[in-house]
């Protein structure tokens, strides 16, 4: 199934809170005829339009083809948070890649982050904000929690993360169901759809020509690489996929490592007074589960309450009553308080939840499968392969060479078995496992 076109109205976007307080943004062209580029970029998310930046800045002619609005999947539907360090703990990266690469992949992390602050200053409607709290279920969780703030401390040198008791936990997210947790001040939330469109805005305004409703539907591979849509063609030097979780046929080996899943979010009305009792701070929150919910309070007093699982790639028919039932878990006080908003998006989650940096031909690029935390790595792989367009390519490479297995079961089965597998984890939170 073409993931494009199963759950939205072509070329609209979601019913969302987001794209009901978007800053004003006019539709970008449709692509007719022949185009040529220094670079084609496939998808307008975070991750192409930051390539499409970088690029133009360099002096490139950037070409991007969107097949729906500019920040139409996961980049304008997401939690907005923005973390520090990698999706996995920094215990499981070396593990993974080796102390040496740890500490390199540590300090790209951070690279991405600050880039991700950077660029958000001045941008209209974004309001980037400090502060992310994790909040633990359990006492291990906890303590791992800490250990893990001292060794960054000690080891890495990032001081901003503060360990949480319950009592502290509690004054800041009015709940008891936590036992302890952090308090990440390196990190922090947006509006992610306007950081997408603040990207856009720059793009264009460096030099890079953005269509709108022009799904890539095959591509010729070559010297010059060919860019077909259903109006036009896109004759490159340089192709570069942003299209996450979207690719849709376009690049299969990408596809077996790179799996998309859906995540659910819903807007309560305006809490007014009512808000302090739920965020005491202004920082953004996110649990231990492994199905994790995560939420924060809106410029205007609303709880924004991500969470609740789908198996199959269509949206569930009440995604309001989903994604109500961890909230009310969460925040019992809330039960009278009215859902005005509910929305999907799809993101894209690899094997080792770190993510998938390819060379899919020798001048084509593509990096994906953020695995939720897509709003700072897929900012930062933009620019990272922008440098690497231009020859610049150790920290493509560094991230390319970690170990990316293919989902089992091949592109056939690979679904039912994440299915399967989320199930399993799904009873773990319920059990409290």
């Amino acid at each position: 199934m073409n993931l494009l076109h199963a759950n939205d109205r072509p070329g609209e976007y979601p019913p969302s809170w987001y794209a009901e307080t978007a800053v004003p943004h006019a539709p970008l062209p449709v692509l007719r005829g022949e185009a040529r580029a220094d670079v084609c970029v496939v998808g307008a998310g975070y991750t192409g339009l930051s390539a499409a930046l970088h690029l133009a800045q360099r002096g490139y002619r950037v070409v991007v083809l969107e097949a729906q609005r500019v920040g139409f999947g996961a980049s304008g539907r997401n939690g907005g948070q923005v973390g520090s360090g990698q999706r996995i703990g920094q215990d499981r990266v070396s593990a993974l890649a080796g102390p040496g690469r740890a500490r390199a992949l540590w300090d790209v992390a951070e690279e991405a982050r600050l880039l991700v602050r950077d660029l958000a200053e001045g941008m209209p409607g974004v309001d980037f904000t400090p502060g992310v709290l994790h909040a633990c279920r359990s006492d291990a969780e906890m303590r791992a929690g800490h250990d893990e703030a001292a060794m960054l401390a000690r080891d890495y040198g990032y001081g901003l993360i503060e360990p949480l008791d319950r009592a502290a936990v509690r004054a800041v997210i009015g709940s008891a169901r936590f036992v302890g947790g952090t308090l990440d001040m390196g990190g922090g939330h947006l509006h992610p759809l306007n950081f997408a469109l603040g990207l856009s805005a720059r793009a264009q305004a460096a030099g890079a020509v953005i269509h709108e409703r022009s799904e890539v539907i095959g591509i010729d591979h070559g010297p010059k690489v060919r860019l077909r849509t259903a109006e036009g063609m896109v004759v490159a030097d340089h192709v570069i996929f942003g299209a996450n979780g979207y690719l849709s046929g376009l690049a299969p080996e990408v596809e077996a490592r790179v799996m998309p899943i859906n995540n659910f979010i819903i807007a309560t009305e305006p809490l007014g007074d009512r808000a302090a009792d739920v965020l005491a701070r202004p920082v953004a929150a996110e649990d231990s589960r492994f199905v994790i919910n995560y939420w924060r309070l809106s410029g205007d007093g609303r709880l924004l309450f991500g969470g609740g699982e789908s198996y199959g790639w269509r949206f569930p028919a009440d995604i309001a009553a989903k994604v109500r039932k961890p909230m009310l878990e969460i925040y019992p006080q809330l039960a009278d308080a009215r859902i005005t908003h509910a929305w999907g998006g799809t993101l894209a989650i690899t094997m080792t939840r770190m993510p998938c940096f390819r060379r899919v031909a020798p001048n084509v690029l593509s990096a994906s499968g953020y695995s939720g935390h897509g709003v700072t790595h897929a900012t930062f792989a933009g620019k990272v392969m922008a440098a690497a367009v231009a020859g610049q390519a150790e920290r493509f490479d560094l991230l390319a060479g970690l170990p990316q297995p293919r989902f089992p079961g091949g592109a056939r089965l690979r679904h039912p078995l994440l299915v399967l597998a989320m199930v399993w984890y799904s009873l773990r939170d319920r059990l409290g496992v």
